[in-house]
């Protein structure tokens, strides 16, 4: 198509970076415009972005047309993929909220993902496949009248009656009897009084403790985008048949994310992402040592390195979200998100090293993806901990050192471990 060969044939490797820059685009401002504008406007506005554009994709007729679109459908998917966990995070309780961010994410996630060489392998025009991928998009539609906003950024925009009218409404749904008060008077005061209290990116860099967080996400996220994406994307240099390849790609990516669940469900966060990246770290630097007769061994190393760095990538998303408070959780997770599309920009050039050497994308991955398992230890610890709604409620990180907190701030603190909000009411 367009003859992109010979002279042009950078064109097609370019077509997906320029996606990724869409994604990068995105990931920078849909934690903006989500704290602004709340979760679900966001969530539904960059659906429609997304399927639109896909849609006039089909009828792209040059292949400037088709980047274009490429880059505002990266940013519409990136867009409504971090609005959608945020809103899972905050509407749902602890023990769901784990499952949701999870399995109920990352497993129809991966589903896609099976699905996608399926649909390639028996449609092989490329604009019905991409018009068969774009239709189910219109089957979100009926979902605006189903899914609520978050009462946690309601509560945060001082509009307290709509927040105070979902819970109660919830409460209704599970069959519970809502409290006659569920908001306290004395906490709506001071909540109303910060109400104009606006944040901006700016934020994620307040304090030591924020700035210190923001920085170790950057890193991780960019870390393990590098090696989930440079895996994928190695998947056809394997041998065999690259339709095949595929989907065993993607397949180990369901057990990676149940056994990502149930360790986070039972285990320490700290430690189960930094098991998981050990593993997958490790194993990619064993490969090197497999002798070159024995395919089927590094096809085997290379899905297990995978494995442990998909269940990272499944972690990382519910660690990071609770870290961060709800002022600024989703430019949080947005922010660190834009980490992880420079990582996925920067993937391709990993896989070419194999072209120098087969062996060098396994090491530098390997190398680094073990590396970020020794910073994963510094994290401060979120288990069993309720979300911190305000910078000053953040956990602390390891080995630094700070001021004691103010009497305020430890009444806010011990406030947050015995919420009234939400105490009778599950999502």
């Amino acid at each position: 198509q367009w003859n992109l060969v010979c002279d042009n044939d950078w064109k097609g490797p370019l077509s997906t970076s320029l996606f990724f820059v869409g994604v990068l685009l995105g990931s920078f401002v849909s934690g903006q415009l989500s704290d602004k504008f709340g979760r679900k406007n966001v969530l539904f506005a960059t659906l429609a972005m997304q399927t639109g554009f896909s849609f006039v994709q089909v009828f792209s007729t040059s292949w400037e047309m088709f980047s274009v679109f490429f880059v505002l459908v990266g940013m519409g998917q990136i867009s409504n993929y971090v609005a959608a966990f945020v809103l899972g995070t905050e509407i749902l309780g602890k023990s769901i909220r784990v499952l949701f961010c999870t399995l109920g994410v990352c497993i129809f996630y991966a589903f896609g993902y099976m699905l996608l060489p399926l649909f390639a392998y028996f449609i092989r025009d490329w604009r019905m496949l991409l018009l068969a991928l774009t239709l189910p998009g219109l089957l979100c539609i009926p979902l605006w009248w189903v899914i609520p906003e978050s009462p946690r950024w309601l509560i945060s925009q001082g509009r307290f009656q709509e927040a105070e009218d979902i819970i109660r409404k919830a409460a209704k749904t599970n069959g519970l009897t809502a409290p006659d008060v569920i908001l306290d008077p004395s906490e709506l005061q001071d909540l109303n009084s910060q109400k104009q209290q606006t944040y901006t990116i700016l934020d994620l860099m307040k304090t030591r403790n924020i700035l210190t967080i923001t920085i170790m996400s950057v890193i991780l996220w960019m870390i393990i985008s590098v090696g989930y994406f440079g895996l994928s994307l190695d998947t056809p240099n394997l041998h065999g048949d690259v339709y095949v390849n595929c989907f065993l790609s993607a397949v180990i990516e369901v057990p990676a994310y149940v056994i990502s669940w149930l360790l986070l469900r039972n285990l320490p966060r700290r430690y189960s992402m930094a098991a998981a990246l050990f593993l997958g770290g490790c194993v990619l630097l064993f490969i090197q040592l497999v002798p070159s007769h024995i395919r089927v061994l590094s096809i085997l190393l290379v899905m297990l390195g995978k494995f442990g760095i998909t269940s990272a990538f499944s972690m990382v998303y519910v660690y990071t979200a609770e870290l961060y408070p709800t002022v600024v959780r989703n430019m949080g997770v947005g922010a660190s998100s834009m980490a992880s599309r420079l990582g996925s920009i920067l993937s391709p050039y990993f896989v070419y090293l194999g072209a120098y050497d087969r062996f060098l994308p396994y090491i530098l991955m390997g190398s680094l993806t073990v590396l970020s398992g020794i910073l994963t230890l510094f994290l401060p610890e979120s288990y069993g901990m309720p979300l911190p709604d305000t910078i000053d409620q953040m956990l602390l990180v390891k080995g630094l050192e700070y001021r004691p907190a103010s009497s305020s701030t430890r009444d806010s603190k011990e406030e947050e471990e015995n919420p009234e909000i939400f105490k009778s009411t599950a999502f």
